[in-house]
């Protein structure tokens, strides 16, 4: 029986620097996995090119003339759109990253993110997994803290292991294989997670996880 071919990611390109928009083409183009299908200069633009090519993943940046990240992400979100958003920024500020996980960002890196690094977040983000920076995920706090994560109980060994696998951006599947457990005994372990931590997803467990100590 023949193989099933590998799968190639699609992606969009979102930034107001040239420079930065070859460069990110000619890292992606390089490999096999990754297949750019256009790039724009501003979120106005980006998001009428993902309504027309439909990308696995769209790069992000925050700050651009004549439409910023965080509106084109909260636009994508609001039509639907299949694509996942990675954003992709210098700044790490609570004012630029903080609005984009409200608006709907499945990832946050930085752009001085090493190749590897941001290869294996663009699969992540094509799968829904969350993938955050520590240097990103420790500006997410004030906004996905709530009270009950003050006063949480703590982590059990095995929930911490959860935890560490799905801040790298490990899938539910992958996690059951690597544990030794069902992926029932997983979601279970999420939601005990998520009780505790008072997050309300994957993404703010691992903000408040590197926040508390429990990660990095």
């Amino acid at each position: 029986m023949a193989e099933e071919p590998a799968r190639v990611i699609t992606l969009v390109v979102v930034d107001d620097h040239p420079v930065v928009r070859d460069g990110l083409r000619g890292m992606f183009d390089s490999d096999p996995g990754f297949r750019v299908l256009g790039e724009a200069s501003n979120g106005v633009e980006g998001v009428d090119l993902v309504a027309r090519l439909d990308p696995d993943v769209v790069l992000m940046d925050l700050r651009m003339p004549g439409g910023g990240g965080v509106a084109a992400i909260a636009e994508l979100t609001g039509r639907g759109a299949r694509s996942k958003v990675l954003v992709l920024t210098t700044y790490d500020t609570d004012s630029d990253t903080l609005p984009a996980i409200e608006a709907g960002a499945t990832g946050y890196l930085l752009k001085d993110a090493p190749r590897d690094e941001l290869f294996n977040a663009v699969r992540a983000a094509a799968d829904g997994r969350p993938v955050l920076s520590p240097a990103v995920a420790s500006r997410l706090i004030s906004r996905v803290r709530t009270p009950a994560a003050q006063g949480s109980e703590s982590l059990s060994g095995r929930e911490r292991e959860v935890l560490e696998l799905v801040a790298k951006g490990t899938s539910n599947r992958a996690i059951a294989a690597e544990l030794f457990i069902s992926e029932a005994t997983v979601k279970t372990h999420l939601t005990h997670i998520f009780a505790k931590l008072g997050a309300k997803d994957r993404a703010a467990a691992v903000a408040i996880g590197y926040d508390r100590g429990i990660l990095g």
